[in-house]
């Protein structure tokens, strides 16, 4: 009876820590269950449900027609309707959408299967790391279900302790596209619902107690102190000695964990390289913990606004900027480093100090090349457009995002922007939605600045949001979505916030190597000559701290259907899809290189 209700206990508390999100992954000893993996797509969810509806893993047995217990006939009369092995495969991570041709428009239910063998050793703990799974997942480990997440950017972990074997591992998880309006994003949405894990899948070996999570920033107020928290999961209070060292900044910091698993600490420090665009020095940082090294790279650096000026390292500074949406070369969900440097390496061409990852978390690998390039980064969560902001449960799914997103970004010097929200309709239930997000986001960090994409009203920038956020931003399309572009020099922008200003977003399509007249829409002249008046216009904006047009690359949305031009494809960016710049490119990058100069 002990052992079953330890058994009990053990199964009870994996479940309960699949929200504990660890941190620094790719500094872990980890083991990557990237690859080909099998899938059986599942629109009718046939696989999870009865002919009655009956939910198969909420049986106490469930029926062999359950897919998560990856069951094969015994004989050759029985009946099985679904074989994994047998099933075809795809790329992990990956999406659906564009490796299956099939499936390019497909919302609904796919189901992944991976198997492997793990040796894991006495007094060791495994965890399974999802970087993102598009849009909600029910995960399960050889037939044992581990638990449920929503939410197609951030990352989730589950223990697996107690379940892994060292041979004949299945991992299964059903992935589930389909839109509705209570979720994050909503149902409307301009970039294209990809489907599947679309980041890393990582086992994690950690010891019995160990380093889940920590912040090492420099403290608000103060840039010759270091400040933070060392996490410890499962903490033995007779072993609650941690370590935290910086050898070129001849730092060796020793304390004491508390009951509850943490340590706060503040550290002086002297004669630090602050990171910036100039300089991005990243610092070799290692948390010791009985002997366990969990190391980092981290920059220091200070970021704050004085009335209408952000400051950098306590200087002023414009940021010049593009939005990004997360897509690769061939039309896919991005993930890799490759994918990364491409895009930021558009950016830093186009003369960028930052870039507006845009409207969702990007990958891991895109915040850490930007702390290695020296590109400031606006990271946002999908409050996009019509959420539903009365309910309760929508609320929490975007702060649950929110959580996750600064959990594993907040070491990130880039990082310098939180985003709430863009283009949302004003109303009372909205602005209480986007200012519980804001006080959230600043009991987790205090650090950094807070902003959301808004909309204008007769050149108003006045959003009543606008008392809660440090910078003011806003998106505008003159020129595209109404207004006259040669009058554009006439058109002036009133703000009661003695803030710094943003443009979020500007800009109009055209689609590369289709030329005309500047009047004629969709061609490069006419975005070339969209650029150079709204540029005038923007010169003029009060307070103008910094600008993101919109956007970087052309990328896909089932929204844009103009056959010969659009063809699937947002045609904002300044580069096309196959990697061609258009005419606009260059109206940016110079107006960047005389706003470099006057800095």
């Amino acid at each position: 009876m002990k052992k079953i209700l330890t058994t009990l206990l053990l199964t009870l508390s994996v479940l309960a820590s699949a929200q504990n999100l660890i941190s620094n992954v790719p500094n872990r000893n980890t083991t990557s269950l990237n690859g080909v993996w099998n899938y059986i797509v599942d629109p009718y969810q046939t696989g999870f449900y009865s002919f009655h509806l009956d939910q198969y893993d909420k049986q106490e047995k469930p029926a062999k027609g359950a897919f998560f217990t990856n069951y094969h006939a015994q004989n050759k009369q029985e009946l099985v309707e679904y074989d994994f092995d047998k099933s075809p495969t795809i790329n992990i991570p990956g999406d659906w959408n564009s490796q299956v041709t099939e499936l390019k428009y497909y919302e609904g239910n796919v189901w992944f299967k991976k198997s492997f063998d793990y040796n894991l050793a006495a007094n060791k703990r495994l965890f399974v790391y999802l970087g993102a799974i598009n849009y909600k997942a029910d995960v399960y480990l050889n037939g044992k279900k581990l638990g449920t997440h929503e939410g197609g950017f951030t990352p989730f972990n589950y223990e697996i302790t107690s379940i892994v074997k060292p041979t004949g591992n299945y991992l299964v998880i059903k992935v589930d596209n389909t839109r509705h309006k209570e979720d994050v994003p909503t149902v409307n949405t301009d970039w294209w619902n990809y489907g599947g894990i679309t980041r890393d899948v990582t086992l994690i070996e950690e010891e019995n107690a160990f380093v889940e999570d920590y912040n090492i920033q420099l403290k608000k107020g103060n840039a010759n102190v270091i400040s933070g928290f060392i996490k410890i999961n499962n903490l033995n209070p007779a072993q609650n000695q941690v370590a935290i060292s910086i050898r070129e900044l001849k730092i060796n910091y020793k304390g004491k964990i508390g009951a509850d698993g943490i340590l706060n600490f503040e550290i002086p420090a002297k004669k630090i390289s602050y990171w910036s665009p100039e300089n991005p020095k990243l610092y070799d940082v290692t948390v010791d913990f009985n002997g366990q090294k969990l190391n980092d790279k981290i920059g220091f650096r200070t970021i704050e606004t004085k009335e209408d000026k952000i400051l950098l390292n306590g200087k002023p500074v414009f940021l010049r900027g593009i939005s990004i949406h997360e897509e690769n070369a061939n039309g896919g969900r991005a993930n890799s480093q490759e994918d990364a440097l491409r895009l930021l390496n558009w950016a830093k061409e186009l003369g960028c100090n930052y870039v507006r990852l845009a409207h969702y978390p990007h990958n891991e690998n895109m915040v850490r090349e930007a702390d290695k390039m020296g590109l400031m980064v606006w990271e946002e969560i999908p409050v996009y457009w019509t959420v539903e902001f009365k309910n309760e449960n929508t609320y929490k799914n975007a702060q649950d995002q929110l959580t996750a997103a600064i959990t594993r970004d907040k070491n990130r010097a880039s990082i310098v922007i939180w985003s709430m929200a863009n283009e949302t309709p004003v109303s009372d239930a909205r602005n209480t939605f986007i200012t519980n997000l804001v006080n959230h986001t600043k009991s987790l960090d205090d650090t950094r600045l807070i902003s959301a994409a808004l909309l204008t009203h007769n050149g108003k920038i006045d959003d009543e949001i606008g008392k809660s956020l440090d910078i003011i931003a806003f998106n505008q399309y003159l020129g595209w979505y109404g207004g006259n572009l040669e009058n554009a020099e006439k058109t002036f922008w009133t703000t009661p916030y003695n803030k710094p200003v943003f443009v979020s977003e500007f800009g109009g399509d055209a689609k590369a190597g289709f030329h005309g007249e500047k009047n004629e829409r969709w061609t490069e002249e006419y975005q070339e000559y969209l650029y150079i008046q709204n540029l005038k216009m923007i010169e003029k904006i009060p307070h103008l701290s910094g600008t993101s047009p919109w956007i970087l690359v052309d990328f896909r949305s089932p929204k844009r259907l103009l056959p010969g031009i659009q063809d699937g494809y947002n045609r904002k960016g300044l580069i096309s899809n196959d990697g061609e710049k258009k005419k606009a490119f260059y109206i940016m990058q110079d107006w960047y290189a005389k706003k470099k100069k006057e800095q």
